[in-house]
């Protein structure tokens, strides 16, 4: 665990329903574009689709810190998408790539999402001047 103020990689990996695609792209556009403009805490937010499946998509989000996540979590609009996700997808599963505070964690287990955190090794470093 950190003190959560040093950014970190969330992908979460989701399978949809079959048939429910463009539907669940539609939701992810109108989610995607409301953390656009509402959470400066993010940066990177990309839809990418598996090249072997069409169902599987992974969100890519790159975070400035913890305390972005906590905002992203509670983001109206989020909340929103995920009670849709829920409709149309089969599988919904978190991975953390990089040190987060106990806070995150605790998050991620509350909405009772599968989390698989991998931790930052001593190998490594962030260009913390470019997030302040």
């Amino acid at each position: 665990m950190s003190d959560g103020t040093n950014p970190f990689v969330l992908l979460a990996r989701i399978t949809v329903k079959e048939g429910k695609l463009e539907e669940y792209l539609a939701i992810a556009s109108e989610v995607d574009k409301a953390v656009e403009s509402t959470e400066e805490g993010m940066l990177l937010h990309n839809l990418d689709l598996d090249p072997n499946d069409p169902h599987r998509l992974v969100w890519t989000e790159v975070y400035r810190r913890s305390e972005d996540f906590l905002i992203h979590a509670d983001n109206p609009p989020v909340l929103e998408y995920v009670s849709q996700h829920q409709e149309l997808a089969v599988e919904f599963t978190v991975e953390i790539y990089g040190n987060v505070s106990q806070a995150v964690i605790e998050k991620i287990a509350s909405l009772e999402i599968p989390c698989k955190h991998f931790e930052t090794s001593a190998v490594g470093y962030v260009r913390s001047e470019r997030f302040r």
